[in-house]
């Protein structure tokens, strides 16, 4: 296969260097009016005719031969089984990833606690897990067990009463690593059903589906809008955008290394982006060489032509400072810090989904086996969000308990604020606490 690499070069002292960038960073994921009409009769369906609709869209889109909904439930002893038929590799390979994923996030668990002031007033947080949470997993060759161990853990950890997963099988493909990977996790139930009707079985329930607090996983258009649309009926856990990297590097790190963690993100698909940032416009240079070079070596090198050619950039800077400049302004999903001394930088770094810390440390550990979730804010979002996490798993209550004492004291300062609202129910119930050789203070 031929292909011809044509990345973009942008150098932050050009005058319209932020148009540019702006410009190469523009992403709309927002589903056309056909594509959302679609997801809304489905929803409706779903409502409407519950498993009957789920057995009819799953034969309609997936060509699976389904006659009932027994047909697209997978228990227990079936994915026991998958552990068998993947090799002892993979197996070891799933089950050391899920420890280290486990034992991360086991770190993140929020306690409930409560503090009495001098009057005896309490004051506290409830923490709770939630009681049902959906896990989406893409399914056919589009397969990925990892985000099966980065979803269901983290729900598991924070004490998630049950995980239902939804995986598609189109024509009956049946990946035998997701199967394998949702048993270790712990996922409790299994239906082979995807595309928005499995969105919308699991936010409002079917007969044999049960209706859960919360909707994680990735998943394509007509999943993302159907997240969209089911969004308060049920928690979800982001819309996300195509995958991203940004390197930062000073130059000193082997441009093949450089290049090929470029492509790692590039191979997700064509709208996925990849860019360099570096003060070394020789390096970037040699950069440039070594994607010609390996472009041509790559299984999925058309995807990763279209991406690097489409969305992908080397950007010259002036220095190192104005590299972390660049990156909190791009504030990207994957960020790698290829520098010699990647902690001096650390505490400047303020918008990133994840770090990558020094040369060594490839953004693919972080996809897999490292630790952290791999489930991260895209499009600019790590501005204000950030990855999957046992605490969205976990919900929290407040909790107030008032001495006798503290109600009047507090039910005084309530008065005042609510007939100030013109509230005076409020102001009233908050009155009636006050104790009588107060009322006159």
């Amino acid at each position: 296969m031929t292909v011809s690499t044509a990345i973009a070069r942008l150098n932050a002292a050009d005058p319209d260097f932020a148009r540019h960038l702006d410009h190469l960073l523009s992403w709309e994921s927002v589903s056309d009016d056909a594509v959302n009409q679609r997801v809304l009769d489905i929803i409706k369906a779903v409502r409407e005719r519950g498993d009957a609709a789920l057995v009819e869209f799953t034969q309609r889109f997936d060509g699976v031969d389904a006659k009932r909904i027994d047909d697209l439930i997978l228990r227990r002893e079936r994915l026991e089984l998958a552990l068998t038929r993947i090799t002892p590799a993979q197996r070891e390979a799933l089950e050391k990833a899920a420890s280290r994923v486990r034992l991360y996030h086991e770190r993140q668990k929020q306690d409930s606690w409560q503090y009495t002031e001098a009057d005896g007033t309490v004051l506290g947080q409830k923490v709770t897990p939630l009681d049902r949470a959906g896990l989406y997993v893409p399914g056919g060759k589009a397969s990925y067990p990892s985000s099966v161990l980065m979803n269901a853990i983290p729900a598991k950890v924070a004490g998630v009463g049950e995980v239902v997963m939804v995986v598609p099988t189109p024509r009956g493909e049946v990946n035998e690593l997701v199967l394998a990977a949702a048993c270790i996790a712990g996922v409790d139930r299994v239906f082979t059903v995807g595309g928005a009707q499995a969105v919308a079985a699991l936010a409002y329930g079917t007969e044999s589906v049960p209706q859960v607090d919360k909707i994680v996983g990735p998943g394509n258009i007509y999943v993302a809008t159907a997240k969209r649309h089911v969004f308060g009926q049920v928690g979800i856990d982001m819309i996300a955008g195509p995958s991203e990297i940004l390197v930062v590097c000073d130059g000193q790190t082997d441009p093949d290394w450089i290049a090929m963690d470029l492509f790692s993100q590039a191979e997700h698909d064509e709208d996925a982006q990849a860019i360099l940032v570096s003060p070394d416009a020789a390096f970037l240079d040699r950069v440039a060489a070594s994607i010609d070079k390996l472009m041509p070596t790559m299984e999925r090198a058309e995807i990763i032509e279209k991406s690097i050619n489409g969305r992908g950039a080397l950007v010259q800077v002036r220095d190192m400072q104005q590299a972390i400049e660049v990156a909190n302004r791009i504030a990207p999903e994957h960020l790698e810090l290829s520098v010699a001394d990647p902690q001096a930088w650390l505490p400047q770094i303020r918008h990133a989904g994840a770090i990558f810390m020094g040369r060594h440390t490839s953004e693919a550990l972080g996809d897999y086996c490292a630790g952290p979730n791999h489930v991260l804010p895209t499009s600019g979002t790590a501005r204000f969000s950030s990855p999957l996490g046992v605490y969205d798993f976990q919900k929290r209550s407040s909790i107030i308990f008032c001495s006798e004492q503290g109600a009047s004291e507090l039910g005084r300062t309530a008065s005042v604020l609510a007939r100030g609202e013109s509230l005076t129910a409020h102001a009233r119930s908050a009155e009636y606490r006050i104790l009588t050789q107060d009322k006159g203070n």
